[in-house]
């Protein structure tokens, strides 16, 4: 059974990319019974937005930006011994392990480490940052030394700056696009998809000086620019 890894990360080049070695992966040995994942986006005109109208009786929404992606959960960590993945580590080692991992500052960064977070195919990869880590110690030895504890701890999407204007302009309908027709796409698809509007299509065939816009040759690069 695949378990939940949570891999402790470096930012080399811009990216954000997995540290090598056992001590900079926390395995659970008794994985989260489940999981949440949040998105969540942004409009202008919405009460928690200071674009809002003054004066008007209602809005017209726009959005604005997406929100980092988020994601939480519990997991479990056993010293009795009964778990044969976890025999031989008391709770406290496996505690240390994962702090040093999630929660310790960067000096390099200066800010908390990011991790990334996989679990077989269903959280293939998650690159993220601890919010927030609860431990709740629900099992003890006589002499009062922990034997189990259920961990909850909440992540934030974890990007660099160049993560991030890269996604930025990918996405923008204010830059001007390159795109590479497909088999079967259409102009009108086309514009829907970049401008959210199928019919600038007639503008954006003048702009390529296509002869039809109806026979698209597969492998023609198409220029979509700033439309308003």
């Amino acid at each position: 059974m695949a378990k939940l890894k949570i891999i402790k990360c470096a930012i080399k080049s811009s990216k954000i990319e997995p540290k090598s070695g056992a001590a900079n992966t926390f395995q659970a040995t008794i994985n989260p019974e489940s999981y949440k994942h949040n998105y969540s986006l942004q409009y202008t005109g919405t009460k928690n937005n200071k674009d809002a109208p003054v004066g008007k009786s209602g809005t017209v929404p726009k959005y604005s930006m997406a929100d980092p992606e988020k994601i939480g959960f519990s997991i479990t960590v056993d010293g009795t011994g009964v778990v044969p993945d976890a025999k031989g580590k008391t709770v406290a080692a496996q505690l240390e392990q994962l702090r040093k991992i999630v929660y310790d500052y960067d000096g390099d960064e200066h800010e908390p480490t990011a991790v990334k977070i996989i679990w077989g195919k269903g959280l293939k990869a998650f690159f993220g940052r601890l919010t927030d880590m609860a431990v709740d110690y629900t099992l003890f030895h006589p002499d009062g030394t922990a034997l189990r504890a259920k961990i909850t701890m909440n992540f934030i999407e974890a990007r660099t700056a160049a993560q991030e204007a890269l996604e930025a302009k990918r996405r923008s309908p204010d830059l001007t696009h390159v795109v590479r027709v497909q088999s079967g796409d259409t102009l009108p698809m086309l514009c829907y998809r970049i401008y959210k509007d199928a019919g600038k299509y007639l503008a954006i065939a003048a702009f390529n000086d296509l002869d039809s816009f109806r026979d698209l040759e597969p492998n023609t690069l198409l220029r979509f620019p700033p439309m308003r």
